[in-house]
């Protein structure tokens, strides 16, 4: 398709086309990730005909994909009001209800789909994230468990699974998914020491950038890189079904920190580089890795923040910002937005061995949703999360601290795209840090 002809096509005002082509435009410009053009298509598609379930229920997705999520809950209620036996609508239904922070009803939608279409694994999943999110751990763990249903490419280890029963002498593989995020294996990474105490044998396999970081994890046996070649193992077991495995309750989350270490040597070597930034050092990340799929991208939209706002924490006398920005996002720190200086050693942090030393020798971090901020909590760092209105399951609801890492302190959106009124409270608390409030670096309490 002639995607500029068509684009000019969808800007010229006297354009005349039938319902269902803007139908198929928005759907094909939705798969790419461009939401903006795709809700403007579906719009356009409504407007001609208001009575097709199938539109609306997808211009609700598109419409959560861009923060909307009251728009995108409205729109999926006319939807089910059409079909109301769709469950496919009362799935979706059940995400925009997740992001909204309402998941008791996201929790009832999610069941309604199931009870209409029990053969749908994905559902079970996001039921597990919801119930996850409200603090029931026990009961998401299990539905949480059918994520291998849903994505491909698990790697097929023809070994029996382990599910917590005493390893003894066997020798035991916990492997990281390619698809899991590096923060997911960070904040999973906990178990294993307390595992591999009742282990002969435990192996470790991750991806390479987080090798030599779980190399020093105690009691592990061998750390390899995922597509490595693997010795001869008895059991295996994703580290992300680790909760699952050992029957994790909000009570019985492993919270001792530090329990991941950056190399002696690499901390003393940072320490002469960074001795000459006075002050309070801060270090800063402000958004995820390039995307790999259109819901990613617009997740990774919603949870970042932008340079000409983050730039707001600038000129605070006494604070000097550390970029612990990598990927091609990083190019904004050799580019400061005006009123921000940010020093920028990220050409030197190779894997997260590297980012652990530097992180060790600064006073705190200030990040988004991001494998940084899980980076920080292993390490016991002051770190403070800023997090968007539609924050992951892990980071629960209501809470300004974590379960999972105890000097956390959470920032959050008190709505869809709200980071103004998130860094005007983050720059009033370093102001207060830095004239001597050291109550700003405390965790917080519990549940608060």
């Amino acid at each position: 398709m002639n995607w500029s002809l068509v684009w000019k096509s969808i800007r010229n005002p006297l354009a005349s086309r039938s319902p269902d082509f803007w139908s198929e435009v928005g759907r094909d410009l939705a798969a790419r990730g461009r939401d903006d053009e795709a809700l403007e298509c579906y719009d356009r598609a409504v407007a001609r005909k208001p009575d097709m379930p199938q539109w609306l229920s997808t211009r609700g997705n598109v419409l959560r994909n861009l923060g909307r999520f009251e728009e995108a809950e409205a729109s999926l209620r006319k939807a089910l009001r059409l079909e109301p036996n769709s469950a496919a609508a009362h799935f979706d239904l059940g995400n925009v209800l997740y992001s909204l922070g309402r998941s008791c009803e996201a929790e009832a939608s999610y069941r309604t789909a199931l009870r209409l279409r029990p053969d749908m694994p994905k559902v079970h999943f996001r039921l597990g994230l919801a119930l996850l999110k409200a603090g029931r751990l026990e009961e998401g763990w299990k539905e949480f468990e059918r994520r291998w249903r849903v994505e491909e490419g698990a790697p097929p280890y023809c070994k029996p699974s382990w599910n917590g029963e005493p390893v003894g002498d066997r020798v035991l593989l916990l492997f990281a998914h390619e698809a899991e995020g590096y923060g997911d294996t960070i904040q999973f990474c906990r178990y294993v020491p307390q595992i591999a105490a009742g282990a002969r044998r435990v192996i470790v396999l991750v991806r390479p950038p987080l090798l030599r970081l779980l190399s020093r994890l105690p009691g592990v046996s061998e750390v390899i890189a995922l597509g490595g070649e693997l010795p001869a193992f008895d059991l295996q077991c994703a580290i992300m079904r680790l909760p699952y495995a050992v029957g994790t309750t909000l009570d019985s989350i492993p919270a001792p920190t530090p329990y991941l270490a950056a190399d002696a040597a690499d901390v003393a070597r940072w320490r002469k580089r960074l001795a000459g930034i006075t002050g309070l050092r801060v270090g800063l990340c402000w958004t995820g890795q390039r995307a790999h799929s259109p819901g990613y991208l617009a997740w990774n939209r919603r949870r970042s923040v932008p340079p000409e706002t983050w730039a707001r924490l600038g000129q605070i006398a006494g604070v000097q910002f550390v970029s612990l920005q990598k990927d091609p996002p990083a190019g904004a720190a050799a580019r400061p937005r005006r009123g921000i200086e940010l020093h920028d050693f990220t050409a030197e942090l190779h894997d997260f061995s590297d980012t652990a030393a530097l992180i060790e020798n600064l006073d705190l971090v200030i990040s988004i949703d991001t494998s940084v901020a899980h980076l920080a909590g292993a390490l016991n760092k002051p770190i403070w999360l800023l997090n968007a209105f539609d924050a992951c399951w892990r980071w629960q609801l209501n809470r300004n601290d974590s379960p999972w890492y105890p000097s956390l302190r959470q920032f959050r959106q008190p709505a869809p795209w709200d980071w103004d009124s998130v860094i005007s409270r983050v720059r009033a608390a370093l102001q207060r840090l830095v004239a001597g409030d050291s109550s700003e670096l405390r965790p917080p309490t519990l549940g608060g």
